[in-house]
Parts: C-alpha cells; structure tokens; sequence
C-alpha cells in the first residue's frame, strides 16, 4: 500500500482550504473457494488495492476513488472530489461533529496464519467436510455448497485534523448450503460461519458437526415434522432467531442516516424519526431487553478497533431496559442530531464511501438457563432456527419462519413442528420477551446496505428467550 501517495492526496485536498479532508486506503488480498457435491468449482484469488478522498467545502461533500497510485492520479482524484463538494449548493449544509485528532495502529492476531496455509490444504479441509456430508449412512444430502470466503485487508486512515489509523484485519469465512431429501421430499439449510482472525478458526468451529447436525435436523423434520393450530402460546427461541429479530428490529431502525432519510429510497426508513411516536426515551419492549451493538467483541466478524472515520469504537446500547437509548452515528449524522459519533462508520472498500453500519448486534443476556426456560413453558413452541424472516421498510412489521422446531409441552421438547411462524411487530415482539438465558451464541453474517450495495461482516446471534403469549401458525 502506497502511504507516500495517499499523504500526497491529503496534503493535495488540504492547500485547496477545504473545511475537512481525508484519504482511506485499502489493500486487500482475497480468496474465494468453492466446492458443489465433491468438485472444486472454483480458487479465486484477487488483491484490491486502492484509495479514495472524501473533501467537506463549501457545506457539500464529495467523494472520489482510483485503483491507480500515482501522484498525478492522486490529483485528479482531490480535484474531483472537490468539484462534487463545491458543485452541491446545498441549502442544508452539512457538518461533521468535532473530534480530536487520534494515532493508533491496531491489528488482529493469528495463531495460524493465513498467508502460510497453501491453498491444497485449504481445498483438502473443505473437501473432508464434503466427502463426510456425502458419506453417511442412512442420510442423503444430494446438494451441497461448501465454500469459504477468506480477506487480509491492511487499511490506512488519514484527515485534516490530523488523525493516523493504520490496521491488518485477517478474515475467515466458510458457509455451507445442503439439500437434504428423505422419501422424495426435498428440505434446504444454510449455514454461515466467520471470525477475524487465523485459519485456526476452522477447526474451532467444527463445521462438519454443525453441517451434519443440521442435515439430520432436516431429516426428521420430513419424516416426523407435523403442523400446529393456529393460537396464542409461548415461543422460545434460540439465538440464531434472537439474532436476527435484534438485527432487523434493533440494529437497522437505529442507524441514524436511516432515521434521516438517507436509505429511504434504497432500503426503507426507519419507525424512528423526529416528531413521530418513537424517538430515544420511548418504551419499544419489556425491562428485560437491552440490545447491544458491539463491535469490540474480540475476534468477531465484525470485529474493529476504529472505524472508518477514525473513530475509536465502543458499545453502543441501542435499547436499553426496554426503552430506545441510542442511535448508531457517523460524524454527519451526529452533528445533525447534536451528539458525537459512537464510531458506526463502515466501507466494505476503497472504491465505497463510509456510512453507518452494525458491527456485532446481540441480546444481552439475562439470569435463566436454556433449559430452565424451557421446563418453564405449559405449551409452546422451541424455535431454534429461522428458514425465512421478512420485514418491512419501516423495521416495524416482520416475520420469522422456523427451521429446527419443536412442540413444547409441560416442560418437555416434543414431535418437530413443520414451518411454524410468527407475524408480529417489532413493539410486540420485544415486549413479550419475559426470559432471557445465560448463555449467548453468535451467528457470523453478511449485512447489506447502500447504493451502491455493501456487504459488510458482522455478528448476530444472543441468548436464548421466551415469548409470553404470541400469536403462532
């Protein structure tokens, strides 16, 4: 990565008396590997190298990007980035929240590196947890998509208020897809893992026991899955479904620029906006909820120490006791609502401007165990596992279908319930949780946003919860 050239830019942008300036850059080595039924069906191995400028003049702000490191490009790239500023005329200015100036250079270790593990080796790992999918007696899983996703990015960060970030954040990230077929009947799965850090993460996480788990799940939900009457009961469940419940319903109607009106056009508002009927303060669920958005979390997939505005990360209580606490902020966003960034500003690449995004969004947890709540249940459902979730544009009204289910009756986990689902909204949702585990498990994800799309990595997952008394079909 070319530190001269990306100094060069900023020092470039700052003689033109911009109210702020700053250069990112990104040098990222990837490798995509894919396996469908025992065939390699793809090694791709690509480097991304590149920066952009982001100038604020004249109350506009303009962004520019190259994949060229040369002086002369590095000029051309300031001066368009200027003209995109300068050319806005906005009537509403913008302004970025102040902060100080900071140096940090941070990194993630690896026990086992990723740059030494040959590429043979990495194909005979994924092909072993696809020769024991294939090989198993009594259990047909025709369809399977092993694959896994692996980054080396190396980031330098620099502005006008003389902030200095450099970082080397090592990514892992394998999934799977399998079909499963039992008497003619076809049941599908996906399974996403992923962790910053070393190869030593894909033994920790046991992928072929996970995968295999799931298959036999999918068996026995064709062979013994039965359906429910529709009615009021309590619903357990599990922390991939607590997950993306606090994902959708927390995480995505907190981010500010959503709040403003930046997304409205591409992904939806949010139920949250000034003068409406919730706004930091307002009940949104039980005393027993308070949802995190933290991307300290050592080792998680979306894991930073800075974000991408140079801004030292922290949690972030998005609702707090029940109640709505917080929004998640980049420095625009904050300035227009009279706070400070909580360091929520993300790029999936040199070539995308930064804007608000999770990082690691979970459930606290609470005092019970997994199975105490369970024994705690007259009648009920255990949804483990989440086939299909829809919300809508506002994060407001949503669905959630489950995958591993089970009746729960007196206590006790009975025959597999086929697809039950519940149809709520994010105020009742939140509400009926009346227990909440221990322990907590976290799921690795890919959270799209923006226009142009990003995918950035982050965690969902959390404990295990009650439901009192929803509606299920």
């Amino acid at each position: 990565m070319e530190k001269d050239i990306a100094d060069y830019a900023l020092n470039y942008a700052q003689e033109k008396h911009v109210q702020y300036a700053e250069v990112r850059a990104h040098h990222t080595k990837n490798e995509q590997l894919v396996i469908k039924n025992g065939v390699l069906d793809a090694f791709v191995s690509t480097i991304n190298s590149g920066f952009c400028v982001r100038i604020l003049a004249k109350g506009g702000l303009g962004f520019a990007s190259t994949n060229k490191w040369t002086k002369n490009e590095a000029k051309t790239v300031v001066d368009t980035a200027f003209k995109f500023a300068t050319m806005a005329k906005r009537k509403d200015k913008i302004t970025f929240a102040e902060e100080k100036g900071v140096e940090a250079n941070w990194s993630v270790p690896q026990k086992k590196k990723i740059e030494d593990i040959p590429p043979e080796q990495k194909i005979e790992e994924l092909m072993e947890v696809d020769k024991t999918l294939s090989s198993q007696e009594g259990l047909s899983i025709p369809g399977r998509v092993i694959a896994c996703s692996i980054s080396l990015t190396e980031k330098y960060f620099a502005n006008s208020e003389n902030s200095i970030v450099t970082s080397h954040v090592p990514k892992i990230a394998p999934f799977a897809f399998i079909t499963v077929v039992e008497d003619g009947k076809p049941e599908q799965a996906y399974k996403q893992f992923g962790r910053s850090g070393g190869w030593e993460s894909f033994n920790e996480w046991k992928m072929t026991e996970s995968l295999l788990h799931e298959a036999k799940v999918l068996q026995k939900l064709i062979k013994e899955g039965r359906n429910i009457k529709p009615e009021k009961m309590d619903l357990v469940c599990g922390p991939e479904v607590t997950g993306i419940a606090a994902h959708e319903s927390c995480g995505h109607p907190t981010e500010a620029d959503r709040i403003l009106g930046r997304e409205m056009s591409q992904a939806g508002r949010s139920f949250i906006y000034q003068g409406g009927s919730y706004w930091i303060g307002t009940k949104i669920g039980s005393s027993l909820v308070t949802i995190v958005d933290d991307p300290t979390v050592k080792n998680s997939y979306g894991y930073y120490e800075y974000d991408d505005e140079g801004i030292k990360a922290r949690p972030r209580y998005l609702y707090k006791d029940g109640v709505i606490n917080d929004f998640l902020h980049n420095r625009e966003t904050a300035a227009k609502l009279g706070t400070r960034s909580n360091g929520s500003s993300r790029a999936n690449s040199y070539s995308r401007e930064a804007i608000v995004r999770m990082a690691n969004t979970f459930l606290q947890p609470g005092d019970w165990t997994r199975e105490e709540i369970i024994e705690d249940v007259k009648h009920g459902i255990f949804m483990q596992s989440f086939t299909e979730w829809n919300i809508d544009d506002r994060r407001f009204n949503q669905r959630y279908v489950g995958r591993e289910a089970y009746l729960i009756e007196n206590g006790e986990l009975k025959h597999p319930i086929a697809r039950p689902a519940i149809e709520t909204s994010t105020l009742t949702w939140w509400s009926a949780v009346d227990a909440i585990s221990k322990e907590i498990d976290y799921d690795a994800a890919t959270c799209g946003k923006g226009d142009p799309m990003q995918g950035v990595p982050v965690y969902t997952g959390g404990p295990t919860i009650r439901l009192k008394e929803v509606y299920i079909r």
